[in-house]
């Protein structure tokens, strides 16, 4: 057995990498077709500061065993883990924060598998070995970002120390329809999605839910528009690339699903999704008309219709946002594994981790209290 990097995903075979990612359902984030389109459309490459060293396991047979989607970092962008102050506090302190190595998916806080593999001895050997690329390539740290909390747990405590965080996920309970879904809602709960489904309505708004052959470039075109205002005004310089959305419409098209808005015979806004084995994950969204609500209704509303409709069983709203709480989607807390070569650091990032576990704790226990679902003494 061996471990070694390259350069390219293009360097691992689609069906050797896809089997290491996704040994038993489907999360099309961690595809080879997912990297590869962002890879090939320039989305994340050297160039925009993200350099693949992704890490390999071979067997003895020369087999592809694991692998670890891996790149060294000349920024923190795009990542939805932030250590922007970890950075600050280090270069204040005289040190250099960048390269770093991120094990993760570039712009995708959804949590999946990072250590590719089935075997848990393999994905031990793979944690372990992006340390001795971290020390190799004398990046200051290395990390692993939105991983199973199985994984998380696993690590091992002397080189990787544990960070989380809250996301809101929407949780099927088996619903047959929308107005099911209502129905499990606090009265007062209920009434305000009603009057924001109705506000959106009554402006002339219509939605298609457009996956598979039936995309077409007119539709990326349209959605690209959306998006780079919305990036423009989040982040300053949007991610992704008007490449990037039609290679994915080619090499995923059944597991990417546009939700639209027209008005007036024109699309107004849409949301990116892609549909994975047991769930929805929303991406991005744009608009080029601002309605009341219309952005719940775009991202939230139409993606638990759509699951519901095709039982799936979650719909994964991407990161932050407490006004998800309101709208059925509940706390559920993400991991990741941090890892410093200079001592130091790793002491005062631990400490402050230690202080955030404790806190992001008590926030779960204090979103869960404000639940929107109906308790026994509700109506």
């Amino acid at each position: 057995m061996k471990l070694r990097t390259v350069e390219s995903v293009a360097d691992i075979p689609a069906d050797q990498w896809n089997a290491c990612a996704n040994p038993a359902g489907f999360n099309p984030f961690v595809s080879h077709e997912f990297f590869k389109a962002l890879e090939d459309s320039g989305s994340a490459t050297d160039r925009t500061g993200w350099k693949a060293e992704h890490l390999v396991h071979e067997t003895a047979k020369g087999e592809v065993g694991g692998i670890a989607p891996c790149y060294v970092k000349s920024h923190s962008q795009g990542e939805y883990v932030f250590d922007h102050g970890w950075a600050e506090a280090y270069h204040r302190a005289g040190g250099r924060y960048y390269p770093k190595l991120q094990t993760s998916v570039p712009f995708t806080p959804v949590t999946g598998p990072r250590l590719f593999s089935a075997n848990a001895e393999t994905r031990a050997l793979l944690a372990k070995g992006l340390v001795s690329v971290c020390k190799e390539l004398k990046t200051s740290s290395a990390h692993i970002t939105f991983l199973p909390e199985a994984d998380w747990a696993a690590a091992d405590k002397a080189h990787w120390i544990q960070r989380q965080d809250i996301q809101f996920h929407w949780q099927n309970q088996g619903y047959k329809s929308f107005d099911d879904f209502l129905a499990s809602l606090s009265s007062s709960k209920r009434k305000n999605i009603r009057k924001e489904r109705k506000t959106v309505l009554e402006a002339g708004i219509s939605f298609h839910w457009v996956t598979g052959k039936d995309l077409r470039e007119s539709h990326w075109d349209a959605f690209f528009d959306f998006y780079m205002e919305t990036g423009s005004r989040k982040w300053g310089s949007p991610y992704l690339t008007r490449k990037f959305f039609s290679l994915i419409s080619k090499s995923m098209g059944p597991h990417v699903l546009l939700i639209l808005a027209r008005r007036e015979g024109r699309i107004i806004a849409g949301a990116l999704n892609f549909i994975g084995s047991e769930a929805l994950y929303g991406r991005n969204w744009g608009a080029s008309e601002h309605h009341d609500f219309l952005h719940f209704e775009t991202c939230y509303y139409q993606a638990i219709d759509f699951a519901i409709q095709h039982k799936l069983a979650r719909v994964e709203a991407g990161a932050q946002g407490q006004h998800k709480l309101a709208r059925g989607y509940l706390p559920v807390k993400t991991y990741s594994l941090h890892h410093f070569a200079h001592p130091g650091l790793a002491r005062a990032v631990g400490e402050y981790l230690e202080q955030e576990r404790r806190a992001i704790d008590q926030d779960q226990a204090l979103l869960a209290e404000h639940s929107p679902f109906r308790h026994e003494t509700d109506d």
